[in-house]
């Protein structure tokens, strides 16, 4: 008979739902409380999976409403609100067929998430863009002319031409020649925006850990150039650094 370790380490390799299912049916008619047990426990974990497959599939309903348009590409930024470094984007075209679980709005994640779904979206996805606008452009042409001007060159980096923009909540007088669909909070209701919106965070989170080793006052690997406390009593403290953006942080220096 089976050594009751041996089937914990079973499930504990059962990663979906069809692994799932076979644990659970091979282990059935086991007896012996622990297994029992264990076969319970991979039922909410195959509930949980039935779930997430369900919420995906909610996720992907502005795709299936835009699909005469062809390719739809998802558009997002980050970085608007910081003090300082710059303001990034992304544009993610999805296969129609992706199954790729867990997408949402990248703060909903976790970093170690958002980092494993980079690799994941990096690699399924059939083109992906990336843009930014540097703090002294945030400055020039202030914060919303730069997140457009990031967005546009996210969209003009993709290696195949979209037939239609899914963006979160705004529109870009710059690629008017494309059909562009608004969606409110849509990193959080849109497969292809929430894709595009870990790819930027991920992107832009990365920049502001090697601005973290030039700049090691502020704090930027953990605060991001967000005004946290001690970023700001930094700013205070030491004056502001290159990338700090000077039509941010007149209250504070």
């Amino acid at each position: 008979m089976e050594a009751i370790s041996q089937i914990k380490e079973a499930l504990a390799s059962s990663q979906d739902v069809d692994a799932l299912k076979l644990f659970i049916e091979k282990y059935d008619s086991d007896e012996r409380a622990g297994v029992r047990k264990l076969v319970e426990n991979a039922g909410k974990k195959l509930d949980l999976w039935y779930k997430e497959i369900a919420r995906t599939n909610e996720m992907k309903k502005y795709e299936r409403e835009n699909a005469g348009l062809g390719l739809l590409c998802g558009i997002d930024e980050v970085g608007r609100g910081p003090l300082a470094g710059p303001v990034y984007a992304a544009a993610v075209i999805l296969p129609t067929d992706s199954e790729i679980y867990y997408l949402n709005d990248s703060k909903k994640l976790s970093e170690k998430k958002r980092e494993e779904l980079y690799d994941v979206i990096m690699d399924k996805a059939i083109s992906v863009g990336i843009g930014y606008s540097t703090c002294e452009r945030i400055d020039e042409i202030n914060i919303l002319q730069a997140t457009y001007e990031a967005m546009t060159k996210a969209v003009n980096s993709l290696s195949v031409k979209p037939g239609g923009l899914l963006i979160d909540a705004v529109h870009i007088p710059q690629l008017e020649e494309y059909k562009q669909i608004s969606i409110i909070k849509g990193d959080a209701k849109s497969a292809s925006i929430a894709a595009a919106s870990i790819i930027a965070k991920v992107t832009r989170d990365r920049i502001m850990k090697d601005y973290a080793k030039e700049y090691p006052e502020y704090g930027f690997d953990s605060n991001k150039g967000y005004g946290s406390a001690d970023h700001i009593a930094a700013l205070k403290k030491y004056g502001p650094c290159p990338i700090h953006r000077r039509s941010f942080i007149g209250n504070f220096v």
